[in-house]
């Protein structure tokens, strides 16, 4: 699976949160689970993959520690895996050889060589370390053996999933299209290239369309209506509010919300993954329980990316910074162009409907939700990079899941109505993902 067309657009894009390890310490009592979803971001973040891959890597990952751990003690239906493992099997070395091998079978996929040889190092001194916490014994070589054949069974399952098709996509110049757009000026965040800092770069994966889901039954089964047109008095209001609050310069942006586009900023699969992470923890959820929840989430957020890839490619609708500056193009007298507007964060390089980051919220958010057995679910936790160190806590999923869908206007990044209309997206994902799989085991 070749990665190397547009490798250092890839390797920067959308957000920089892949220049440093995303994982934060939180003050929760963790368990081998929820410890390898830490070592699989760390390890993706050091491959140089950019959340959209990380989505489908974490997937893979999770699901087969999963079913690794679903085959010692069937407490949930298996996801890919029908096979029980010996009685005496050791629960950690099967949970960290199925992530072990997954994330060793992706790694030569992405990044450049010393990346490649970094996320490999990373991954060979956490599964040492993982594997001396049990004596060699039977039930060890066990574990092994049945990671190992979860792991197998993943990546057969997924092998010719369209991850590596090649893209076949052209912008179009049209008013209300995408089209490559310049970021701040300086980069915000900044880019560890700085040929790469002022933007204007290709559309990132547009055959992500094609990816075969995880728990969706295609990727448009809950394909969204699309954006307002051009000459609705939507537009107008979301064209005003993005252009007044998410200008670099705006002086209508408050302290609390610049925090919120900062704090939300970094990738969905690892925000939310944290937030899994230490509400389990909070909730004294067990490993296999913590696995699942794991799973369902990012599966859950995978299929997010796919969906909202099938969407946004469809209706190829333009980023606000593209919108404000060439506004005198729209045919809509009440938006009124500014050629200098800059967004106060960097826009990624993909079209404006739906806002993935806000599907990926929806989604987690339904999971979690479900998983927990209630929304109200108070929870504090502290962001990673590129902003890290930013504590927030919220009352609920839902209300996270809309802060964060409100992040990326603040930011000057999406119109509203591609975030409102993608926490629907992924709330109908996420529900379909806790009802249809890894539902508890009925003999």
């Amino acid at each position: 699976m070749s990665r190397k067309p547009g490798t250092r657009v890839l390797l920067l894009v959308l957000v920089t949160a892949a220049i440093v390890p995303l994982s934060v310490a939180t003050p929760v009592t963790a368990n081998e689970a929820l410890e390898w979803n830490s070592i699989a971001l760390d390890v993706a973040v050091a491959n140089g993959q950019n959340p959209i891959i990380q989505s489908r890597t974490l997937a893979m990952v999770h699901l087969a520690m999963h079913d690794a751990l679903n085959a010692i003690e069937q407490r949930y239906e298996p996801y890919i895996l029908h096979r029980r493992a010996e009685r005496d099997t050791a629960p950690a070395a099967a949970i960290a050889t199925a992530a072990r091998d997954v994330l060793a079978a992706l790694l030569p996929d992405y990044g450049t060589p010393v990346q490649r040889q970094k996320a490999q190092e990373m991954l060979d001194q956490a599964y040492a370390a993982a594997l001396s916490k049990t004596p060699d014994s039977p039930p060890k070589g066990h574990g092994i053996a049945i990671g190992r054949a979860a792991a197998t069974a993943m990546l057969t399952a997924r092998k010719h999933d369209g991850a590596d098709r090649k893209p076949s996509y052209s912008p179009r110049m049209a008013a209300g299209h995408w089209r490559p757009h310049p970021n701040p000026v300086p980069a915000d965040p900044p880019t560890a290239d700085a040929a790469l800092a002022p933007g204007n770069w290709p559309a990132i994966l547009p055959q992500w369309a094609e990816v075969t889901p995880f728990v969706m039954t295609t990727p448009w089964q809950f394909r969204l209506p699309g954006p307002p047109a051009l000459a609705s008095e939507q537009y107008v209001r979301d064209f005003n509010e993005v252009k007044r609050l998410g200008a670099k310069t705006s002086v209508d942006r408050t302290a609390a919300q610049a925090e919120i586009a900062r704090y939300w900023y970094e990738s969905s699969p690892a925000g939310w993954s944290r937030i899994a992470r230490v509400v389990a923890a909070q909730r004294g959820s067990d490993i296999r329980d913590s696995a699942r929840l794991l799973a369902l989430v990012n599966a859950a957020i995978a299929d997010g990316y796919i969906a909202g890839a099938d969407t946004r490619y469809l209706y190829d609708f333009w980023r606000p910074v593209t919108a404000i500056r060439t506004a005198d193009t729209d045919g809509n007298d009440a938006t009124a162009v500014d050629g200098a507007w800059e967004s106060f964060l960097n826009t990624p390089p993909l079209p404006d409907y739906p806002s993935t980051h806000s599907v990926a919220g929806g989604a987690a958010a339904a999971v979690l939700a479900r998983f927990f057995g209630s929304d109200q679910v108070a929870f504090t936790m502290t962001s990673g990079a590129p902003f890290a160190g930013i504590t927030r806590s919220f009352s609920s999923f839902s209300q996270a899941a809309q802060e964060n869908a409100d992040s990326r206007v603040y930011a000057g990044i999406h119109f509203r109505t591609a975030c409102q209309d993608g926490i629907t997206l992924g709330n109908s994902i996420g529900r379909r993902a806790f009802i249809q799989y890894l539902q508890p085991y009925r003999p």
